[in-house]
């Protein structure tokens, strides 16, 4: 799995991609950022954060997240719970066979164990199992026909294909055996401390002495971390019980039960969880910032003049002049209102444009929300006019402004032209002075794509 940031920030990648319209402008962010110290992940994950100024991304993930982890927690619980109570049923008789009780608490345990390292060692590049991104599938725990909702999934579903999860589903399944385990761990010390029991051994095939060098053999690692284990006496007193057994003997007998289910069950488990936990941090999802898309974003940052005797700055896009022509005008604020009250007269009575002062200009006023485009696009439909908007310096270039400049543009019959607005009330101090020439090259860079003439007022 990708870390949290990681994740916040690809889900970012993907949503932008699709031209998601976030709480706050991408590239307002990303504007600022370029003067931030950090590397380039740090700023990545700085600037994910910062569009997702609401923290609705965030959550969405958390949910997720907080769902899966919560079903591996339920089943952790419901395996424990098993044991215990699978236990409690084995041991309801006062004389127990040792070997019985040993072979049902460990027997399948060490046969998946032996299986699971196996198959480890055979299939070292193994994808994770698809039978596992299914059962854990997003999909299934969250419902949302938004475009966040949908993206987050499909980033999850991602994750769960990588080949790293392998060792996560190992961790998961390690993880539910312990807890298994545990479940017995606490029925056997239950039922010791609540009842008295005693232990036989017999068997048809083996002898009675390879009975008691198995028993010793089990014994030796329980003995090395201070379990009490039957001697060779106590072995030999053990077979075909049937009634009560001294009391000390029952304790050696008890002390080689639960060191077994400790030293063969428990301890060799948890290295193996501890080892698919380590494998999975190494071979943990990293964010690929080689993307193209991560790539024009560090490249903006990373724009400096090295030496400038040895650098030649590429020739900026700048829009192409535009031609007024006589007919009739319709001219539109985009978004933001003028503090003139006729801001094209600046732009439009001037010998240089070739504009007749006697021509008809109709004022739209402001261009802003669905109703104002559609009601526009309307009349552009119905009438050959010359569309002049004017764009104020506040106004960002991003997708949603564009989009609309190119719908006007589409339905302007006799062409759009655009004149850039300044605000005579801003403070103009020298960081001011640098925002707005870095927002008057934005459109100059939009509209030069677009062949849409500006209105140089300037000049």
């Amino acid at each position: 799995m990708l870390s949290p940031q990681d994740q916040l920030t690809e889900l970012v990648r993907a949503l932008e991609t699709d031209q998601h319209v976030f709480a706050t402008d991408p590239l307002l962010i990303t504007e600022k950022l370029q003067s931030e110290d950090g590397t380039p992940i740090q700023k990545l994950h700085r600037r994910a954060s910062r569009i997702d100024s609401n923290g609705a991304l965030a959550r969405v993930l958390g949910k997720i997240d907080g769902r899966i982890k919560g079903i591996m927690i339920v089943m952790s619980v419901v395996w424990c719970i098993s044991g215990f109570l699978g236990l409690f049923t084995l041991l309801q008789s006062n004389v127990v066979n040792f070997f019985y009780v040993l072979v049902c608490l460990l027997g399948f345990h060490t046969i998946m164990l032996g299986g699971w390292l196996m198959m480890t060692l055979i299939n070292r590049d193994q994808q994770s199992p698809s039978w596992f991104a299914s059962f854990v599938s997003p999909s299934y725990l969250i419902r949302g026909k938004d475009d966040v909702t949908k993206a987050a999934v499909a980033l999850y579903e991602r994750q769960l294909q990588h080949s790293g999860m392998r060792w996560y589903l190992g961790r998961f399944s390690h993880q539910l055996w312990l807890a298994t385990l545990t479940g017995m761990l606490l029925a056997i010390i239950f039922l010791l401390i609540v009842r008295q029991y005693s232990f036989s051994w017999e068997s048809t095939l083996l002898s009675d002495q390879a009975l008691v060098s198995l028993t010793q053999i089990l014994g030796w690692l329980p003995s090395m971390v201070g379990f009490d284990v039957p001697d060779s006496t106590a072995i030999a007193q053990s077979r075909l019980v049937t009634e009560a057994m001294p009391l000390s003997v029952a304790r050696q007998w008890a002390g080689l039960l639960v060191g077994s289910l400790l030293m063969y069950g428990i301890v060799p488990r948890a290295i193996a969880w501890v080892f698919c936990a380590l494998m999975f941090r190494r071979k943990k999802m990293r964010l690929d910032i080689k993307q193209p898309y991560y790539q024009k974003i560090i490249n903006f940052w990373q724009r400096h003049v090295v030496d400038a005797d040895d650098f030649t700055e590429a020739p900026v896009p700048i829009a192409p002049k535009a031609t007024v022509s006589a007919g009739k005008k319709l001219v539109a604020l985009l978004e933001y209102p003028s503090n003139q009250d006729k801001w094209w007269q600046s732009g439009l009575t001037n010998d240089r444009h070739d504009f007749s002062e006697s021509s008809e200009i109709e004022n739209f006023g402001i261009v802003d929300d669905r109703e104002d485009m559609a009601r526009l696009k309307n009349y552009l439909d119905d009438h050959p006019v010359q569309v002049l908007l004017g764009i104020h310096s506040k106004a960002l270039p991003d997708r949603g402004t564009l989009r609309k400049l190119d719908q006007i543009a589409a339905h302007a019959k006799d062409g759009l032209i655009v004149q850039l607005l300044s605000d005579a009330d801003l403070t103009l101090d020298d960081e001011s002075v640098d925002k707005q020439a870095v927002r008057y090259q934005q459109w100059q860079t939009a509209l030069s794509a677009r062949k849409i003439g500006l209105v140089d007022i300037n000049s």
